[in-house]
């Protein structure tokens, strides 16, 4: 049977698919969805990490899942509580997510590329309780425990070098796989602080409730009534996306197949060999050399984000698939999609149409709705979205227009309700799909010795959709022999993660643009200063002036 048979189906139109979505009723927490999957296919595999060789069943899941939250509750680290995990795409993420989420505590994942600094800055402001972390990563932790007493007695490590703190391993194997929690948890109750990156220096930590993830990994796995068996991925679990894609591979009763880190040489003979129905389709991978292979796979729809549309075509046509765009982030999980049908929007660029649970409009300044093919703020709003930013009530009133978020993206919609994106209004760099909050980067560059001040902009990039490059202004008498682009890039690698750190410097012996208050560094007018803002600049991986 040819895996394009599953389109031969009849399905309901996308508006009656979106009904009976949000007629059906929720699990009541997501303990009770792994266990309705446990339920249905308890030998069926839950998940499969393949380059660590780690794999369990439903049944098993659920076992591990109960033993883990016995295990952590013997620590003190019972409901409420606050975790942070810092961990790499082994089993033991997942598998405390679930157990933290089974007792009614909380996960504060954490990007495992953190330097001390932005390390030590989650930690304090989430009010973790504990931490989980990998061996690997206890030397970035090193210089920061002694300010985190808060945390000694309750941070645990995965792997044997434990320095003398409490082994993962041995709080999963010494706990029973029968557990009952304080309370059971609700579908408003909290189960992430979500860090994410906002335009106003360091990250704001989402609170997401278990209606969260169950809405955001059903209109995932239900949207289109499609049957994926098979899901890929390939991203690292801090970040929501595995999250929800484990979530719908229990709603599918399939498998999460699971890499260990991405890789675009490696990503389509993961897909081959894993036989994966269903993923999120990076564009680099059709920037890779074409291969006879490239067809050879059992993907039946594929979810792409911000691709070039004018390749949109070809990509189906290369990859024998259905690809199709959407719009999600972390304050409201899934927000827009294109349903698998639309045949005619393929190469049209268009995010597609309100998910189930969710509504949309595009809107001034001040809220109010603009008519089709206008230009403005995209606002959404729906149950199951973030509850805040934790401890910041005026970043929270200022992502609101009422009950609608504004996602600081620009946008139109069409006369048929198809939605478009135009561009950003956020002050923020997209790396190869990392947020950079431009002022992070330039507050680390502002604490330099010598710096009088600096300007952090996006630079187009083929590979990476966006570079940083940073403007540097020095103070008086201090000279680019005493401040080399060396110096700068080591400062910044001592405290930023790698991928926020500037690929591209350019010193500048004039101010910046400001507005005439001179509150605000005019961007644009730096951007429109020359075609091409690489030229003149040191190239961070070439190691030369451009």
């Amino acid at each position: 049977m040819s895996k394009h048979d599953i389109f031969r189906r009849p399905i309901p139109p996308a508006a009656e698919r979106i009904r009976q979505i949000e007629a059906e009723p929720l699990p009541c927490n997501i303990n009770a969805l792994l266990e309705e999957a446990r339920a249905h296919v308890p030998d069926q595999l839950a998940w499969n990490f393949f380059e660590s060789n780690e794999v369990a069943t439903y049944n098993d899941l659920a076992a591990r899942v109960n033993r883990m939250a016995n295990g952590f509750t013997s620590i003190g680290l019972g409901r409420g509580k606050h975790v942070g995990i810092m961990l790499p795409n082994i089993a033991a993420m997942p598998t405390s997510w679930l157990a933290l989420a089974r007792m009614g505590a909380v996960m504060v994942p954490i990007n495992t590329r953190y330097t001390s600094r932005e390390l030590g800055y989650v930690l304090d402001d989430s009010e973790a309780d504990g931490l989980v972390i990998h061996e690997s990563f206890l030397p970035v932790l090193g210089g920061i425990r002694r300010q985190l007493p808060r945390l000694e007695g309750r941070i645990v490590v995965v792997g044997e070098d434990n320095h003398g703190c409490i082994r993962w391993h041995d709080l999963l194997e010494k706990s029973s796989d029968r557990f009952s929690p304080e309370a059971e948890p609700e579908l408003d109750d909290l189960v992430n602080i979500q860090f994410t990156s906002g335009t106003t220096g360091l990250p704001k930590g989402c609170l997401l409730t278990h209606r969260y993830w169950l809405i955001c990994a059903k209109v995932h796995a239900r949207g289109d009534f499609l049957t994926f068996k098979r899901l890929l991925s390939a991203t690292p679990f801090f970040y929501m996306t595995p999250q929800w894609l484990l979530l719908a591979a229990f709603y599918q009763r399939g498998t999460l197949y699971v890499a260990a880190q991405p890789s675009a040489s490696r990503f389509m003979n993961w897909v081959r060999v894993n036989r994966i129905n269903y993923c999120l389709f990076p564009e680099a991978i059709y920037r890779q050399p074409p291969s006879p292979l490239d067809g050879h796979n059992e993907l039946t729809r594929v979810n792409i984000y911000g691709h070039n549309h004018e390749n949109h075509a070809d990509m189906e046509r290369r990859f024998d698939f259905k690809a199709r765009e959407g719009f999600g982030m972390t304050e409201i999980g899934a927000g827009l999609f294109m349903p698998v049908e639309a045949d005619d929007m393929v190469g049209s660029g268009s995010m597609g149409i309100p998910t189930a649970f969710r509504q949309c409009r595009i809107a001034d300044e001040h809220g109010r709705t603009l008519s089709p093919g206008e230009i403005g703020e995209l606002l959404v709003r729906g149950p199951g979205m973030f509850d805040g930013y934790y401890r910041k009530p005026e970043a929270t009133a200022a992502a609101f227009h009422g009950d609608w978020f504004r996602t600081g993206d620009l946008a139109r919609q069409d006369e048929r309700g198809y939605f478009y994106f135009i561009g950003r209004m956020k002050d923020m760099i997209r790396r190869s799909g990392e947020n950079i909050a431009a002022r992070e980067v330039e507050q680390v560059l502002d604490g330099i010795p010598g710096v009088a001040e600096s300007a952090a902009v996006p630079v187009a990039d083929r590979e990476r959709g966006e570079e940083v490059k940073a403007y540097i202004v020095l103070k008086k008498g201090v000279t680019q022999d005493d401040l080399p682009p060396e110096r700068i890039i080591e400062h910044c690698a001592k405290d930023l993660a790698a991928f926020k750190v500037p690929r591209f410097l350019e010193y500048r012996k004039i101010p910046l643009p400001r507005n005439p208050a001179g509150t605000k560094i005019l961007k644009p007018e730096l951007l429109k200063e020359k075609p091409d803002l690489r030229a003149g600049s040191w190239d961070r991986l070439k190691g030369r002036w451009l």
